[in-house]
């Protein structure tokens, strides 16, 4: 295994490491995808954004993850008793169906298991080399430049020499950890307690049917989100000072029980296991490049499950990775140049929706729209764009409005790569429109 160099190891089996092994596989490249965990496992993280749709679509992947059967949800209920998070005091629905034309109005809510185990085959169905239970241990190095991995698997400790490595890691931050990248978003520092119910009906829904659940409350936020026709994913989400209060188990009553309209939801359910914890989960690197190597997804920031982001921004960076590579081994001397217009792009993405997330912590989401130039009869469209996953585009007033707080800068001062990565044909439609003299 040691003896042959591949073009390309993956470092890690999620969406994000998935995503990027399947496009590289499918451009001829000798990739393997290594994945600590044996498959099906547990993971957080199971509400999708409807640019995810489109970029599925686009990705060639929309047909097989519709053939799942997963809950369609085609909008989020914001819940908000003091009107200070979102528009207006009590319930704030943002309705995919008004993002404006062009743009898919549903998307899923999927168990992570399932879904994970679903993009990881598709890896595999390509080309790419897929092991389960291969443990990274250590990097391969010459001079300053990463050439492969070690790894434990199968009881033996193999090499795999690369031409790149991509880590796709998550949490586990392998490069990140291993070069002392990564830093913590002091402000985002929470906790979040969370479990899954069975005999979910939704009769009892007083909203509607597939949404997710968004309720806001002194000390954080709760969230529900059904799974499956009668399952569904209950967490809430607080500082760590709150979480220090008391047990997780009271925490956790306390918190759900003052969102009335879950707790009505929840008629008849009962937890199928026991409360798990995350703890400090929010974090950045600045670099997210480098000499053979480059990161994408979770394993280089994550801001907040707030807004539903994150499987987003994590798989639209690994296609964008996977474009990079391509590029670079067909022509290795515009690497340098791929890589930073990588960073870039990386950056863009994380740092606007980062900086919704601040807005809704900060109680400034309200005052950062009354400030912008949208216009008060596009105002719910252009929210529910942002809040649909536009974090990449140049003309969305409210964006615009976000980035121009500078106490929530994410990264050190970087170079924007605007351009959405799901809907390039509208977003360019919308730069035409800008250059005429009118907003989109």
């Amino acid at each position: 295994m040691s003896g042959a160099m591949l073009d390309a190891v993956v470092v890690g089996g999620g969406p994000a490491g998935a995503v990027c092994a399947t496009l590289l596989a499918r451009e001829g490249a000798a990739v393997a995808l290594l994945e600590r965990d044996e498959f099906p496992r547990f993971h957080i993280g199971e509400s999708m954004l409807p640019y995810m749709a489109g970029l599925l679509e686009r990705l060639d992947l929309l047909d097989v993850v519709k053939e799942q059967g997963y809950v369609v949800k085609r909008g989020g209920e914001f819940i908000d008793p003091t009107g200070t998070k979102f528009f207006s005091p009590g319930v704030f629905r943002a309705d995919f169906a008004k993002q404006g034309e062009g743009r898919h109005t549903e998307t899923f809510q999927v168990e992570r298991a399932h879904f994970d185990r679903v993009l990881v085959e598709q890896a595999r169905a390509a080309g790419a080399r897929v092991m389960h239970g291969a443990q990274v241990t250590d990097f391969l190095q010459e001079d300053d430049r990463l050439t492969g991995v070690g790894f434990r698997y199968q009881g033996a400790n193999p090499r795999i020499r690369a031409r790149y490595i991509i880590d796709a890691s998550g949490r586990a931050g392998k490069i990140a950890n291993r070069f002392g990248l990564r830093r913590s978003v002091d402000k985002l520092r929470m906790v979040a307690v969370y479990r899954h119910y069975t005999g979910l009906d939704e009769r009892h829904n007083p909203g509607h049917e597939g949404d997710i659940q968004i309720g806001a409350h002194d000390d954080g936020w709760v969230w529900a989100i059904p799974l499956s026709a009668d399952t569904v994913s209950v967490g809430t989400v607080m500082p760590r000072e709150v979480f220090r209060s008391g047990t997780a188990d009271s925490l956790f009553a306390t918190h759900v029980a003052r969102v009335p309209r879950i707790t009505q939801r929840l008629t008849g359910t009962r937890p199928t296991m026991e409360l798990r914890v995350e703890t400090d989960y929010c974090y950045h690197t600045d670099t997210v490049t480098g000499p053979g190597w480059l990161i994408v997804g979770d394993a280089g920031c994550f801001g907040d499950p707030m807004f539903s982001g994150g499987v987003l921004v994590a798989m639209a960076t690994a296609a964008r990775a996977a474009a990079t590579i391509t590029g670079a081994l067909a022509d290795p001397a515009r690497e340098q140049r791929l890589f930073d217009d990588y960073a870039g792009f990386f950056k863009t993405g994380y740092d606007t929706y980062i900086r919704l997330i601040h807005s809704f912590y900060d109680s400034e989401l309200i005052s950062a729209i009354a400030d912008s130039t949208v216009p008060r009869d596009k105002l719910e469209m252009y929210m529910v764009r942002l809040l649909g996953g536009d974090f990449w585009s140049e003309h969305n007033p409210i964006s615009e409005a976000l980035r121009a707080i500078p106490e929530w800068d994410t990264f050190s001062p970087f170079e924007p790569v605007f351009g959405c990565p799901v809907y390039p044909e509208r977003d360019s439609a919308d730069r035409e429109e800008l250059a005429a003299g009118a907003r989109p």
